[in-house]
């Protein structure tokens, strides 16, 4: 059986060729949703602890990159600086949203969109290829990717947002109806491009980190994923950027 390099360099690599590392990939996914999910239904101390030895752990690898940048000292400083806010915003943002009566369900509906982002545009991009968004920075990253990411993300919202009274089953009547009534398709739709969006900016952010470090992967801790950093670029990204709308517009209310 010919292998890749075996190939013609017009001849077009089979799908299954492309995705030769799908099955380790789906392995770690499967730990990591294990102890993820089992830290979340905990909750308390141990969704704390874990949401913060993961921040650190990115926030490691951003550094390790940080240092590897063509830039004066000052200017990695100022970078090191910069994603210690950025991952200690994403971490404190996390374990809050928790902490609140419909804390689960709506990390889950955090986590599920971001992860649908990335198994949609897995997925489509890989199966349809086509014009890449921005090749200079992640050249496999296509549209196609993208509207994967999109349909991806409305599912595992819709999802979310179908069972949102056995999820929220300990939670106020109000909150459960609240979240039900954000279940329309027109909904469901706009939030899945939002959250899509965003991810794949974060995504495209830590694509760029690495090629101005010159690394492929931003560590080697998960087989198939690279680093953490690789893993939860998109969720940081989500879940900054929404969370610090949220926090404004709470404020906003009280003035």
């Amino acid at each position: 059986m010919a292998g890749v390099d075996e190939l013609g360099p017009s001849e077009p690599v089979p799908f299954w060729l492309r995705n030769a590392d799908l099955p380790k990939r789906l392995v770690t996914a499967l730990v990591m949703l294990v102890v993820s999910g089992t830290a979340l239904w905990l909750g308390g101390m141990a969704w704390t602890v874990f949401v913060l030895i993961i921040g650190i752990g990115v926030w490691f690898e951003w550094s390790t990159l940080v240092l590897q940048f063509r830039t004066p000292g000052r200017s990695r400083n100022a970078w090191r600086c910069a994603g210690a806010i950025y991952c200690g915003m994403g971490s404190a943002i996390l374990i809050q949203v928790r902490e609140q009566a419909a804390g689960a369900a709506l990390v889950m509906l955090i986590v599920g969109a971001v992860i649908g982002t990335d198994v949609g545009a897995y997925f489509l991009g890989r199966a349809l290829g086509g014009p890449k968004i921005a090749p200079k920075i992640s050249p496999s990253k296509t549209w196609a990717g993208l509207l994967g990411g999109v349909i991806g993300a409305s599912l595992l919202i819709w999802a979310v947002l179908a069972n949102a009274g056995r999820i929220l089953a300990a939670a106020p009547s109000a909150q459960i109806t609240a979240v039900e009534t954000a279940a329309s398709p027109m909904a469901i739709l706009g939030m899945g491009m939002a959250v899509a969006i965003v991810a794949q900016a974060g995504d495209f952010f830590e694509s760029w980190m690495k090629r101005a470090a010159g690394v492929k992967d931003s560590g080697k801790l998960l087989p198939g994923h690279g680093g953490l950093f690789d893993r939860v670029d998109g969720l940081l990204a989500v879940t900054v950027v929404f969370g610090t709308i949220f926090i404004l517009v709470r404020l906003s209310t009280l003035t």
